[in-house]
């Protein structure tokens, strides 16, 4: 939902108001917001701009599917050069590859927003630490620190060397 709200100086400024999972508050987030270390971790305009973030992400990935989908039903494989189909079935191969990735993602996407629901987002499910802010801004879905992910990694490669 978009708002116009106006500046002190009399200039619109548009703002992003965000609906809490309880419905009773909204969060407005100024359009550029960036959540900062200057501010409490995991306030909840840092949790509506998260959120949002995977509201966003999850469409588009539904978006990219509904168009794979619609090609795959639209252009079937008439390729009569055996070399062309080949390569055709490469290319849609990979690119069902991509989406069952993809798909994998979205369940990944909804358990964040879960713990988004339930105040747990942010927190590293080993160390109970925060996780960084720039971590969360690349990998929004991330559920450990840097340092225990590595710690995870690595024990998980000893193990499958053994």
């Amino acid at each position: 939902m978009h708002e116009i709200e106006q500046g002190s100086s009399g200039e619109d400024r548009t703002v992003i108001a965000v609906a809490e999972a309880d419905g009773d508050n909204d969060v407005h987030l100024p359009i550029g917001y960036r959540p900062g270390t200057d501010e409490a971790f995991m306030n909840p305009r840092q949790l509506a701009y998260f959120r949002r973030k995977l509201l966003d992400w999850r469409e588009s990935i539904l978006r990219e599917a509904a168009g794979t989908l619609q090609t795959l039903k639209a252009e079937p494989m008439r390729e009569p050069d055996v070399n062309d189909r080949a390569s055709s079935e490469t290319d849609w191969g990979i690119e069902l590859r991509t989406r069952d990735r993809q798909r994998k993602v979205i369940g990944k996407i909804e358990s964040a927003l879960r713990r988004i629901d339930t105040g747990e987002y942010g927190f590293c499910e080993v160390t109970g630490e925060p996780i960084s802010l720039q971590r969360l801004e690349a990998r929004p879905i991330a559920t450990m620190t840097l340092e225990a992910q590595e710690r995870h990694e690595r024990d998980e490669k000893i193990t499958r060397d053994e």
